[in-house]
């Protein structure tokens, strides 16, 4: 099983190394400019390390921030973030996710349906997945109106014609507190920079 690598075929591609107690080791590289979109883990922990490159990242309401090899970057839960390849060179990450919950499945199924439809997950995969797995992930460069109202819909439609017997097998979602933020707090990410 392990290890097991993900490309969503636009310049990222992740690395499971396994689960060592409940955190999930990782490695990622990821083409210059590449990059997730601004995103949530409602309940997990994202820390990486800059082994090769220079990576570039922003917090909601933050400016850009850089960090380069040897140096490590922290999102906490509840942490509105993103991050990208800021160099001209491959970025490689190394890291870990904890607690581990779904984040792989998540992952891998988004990974796949990106690979599968060209350049962005199909519509009734992301509804599914993200519809699924709201207490765990959000995709927040998608507009709230459309997370709270449209992709439902279209997971309830996905689910009245039978078009998600390809996620038979998916865990269940992990419905834990989700964390706050704290008053005051002004920075959401930590990074070893300085």
């Amino acid at each position: 099983m392990y290890p097991h690598t993900i490309d969503n075929g636009h310049g990222e591609r992740m690395t499971f190394l396994g689960v060592d107690g409940d955190r999930l080791r990782l490695t990622s590289t990821v083409d210059p400019g590449a990059g997730p979109p601004m995103h949530i883990h409602h309940l997990q922990t994202e820390t990486v390390r800059v082994e090769r490159g220079r990576i570039g990242y922003v917090v909601a309401g933050g400016t850009p921030q850089f960090a380069g090899v040897g140096e490590s970057v922290t999102f906490e839960p509840g942490v509105e973030h993103r991050f990208w390849n800021a160099g001209d060179d491959e970025l490689t990450l190394a890291g870990e996710v904890f607690p581990a919950d779904n984040l792989e499945f998540f992952l891998s199924a988004i990974y796949a349906s990106v690979a599968a439809h060209g350049g962005r997950p199909g519509a009734l995969d992301a509804a599914y997945l993200l519809t699924r797995y709201r207490t765990e992930f959000a995709m927040t460069a998608i507009p709230a109106p459309v997370r709270r109202f449209v992709l439902p819909l279209q997971a309830l439609f996905g689910r009245a014609f039978g078009r998600y017997s390809h996620f038979a097998d998916a865990p269940t979602p992990v419905n834990r507190p989700m964390s706050a933020t704290l008053p005051g707090r002004t920075t959401s990410a930590r990074s070893s920079a300085g």
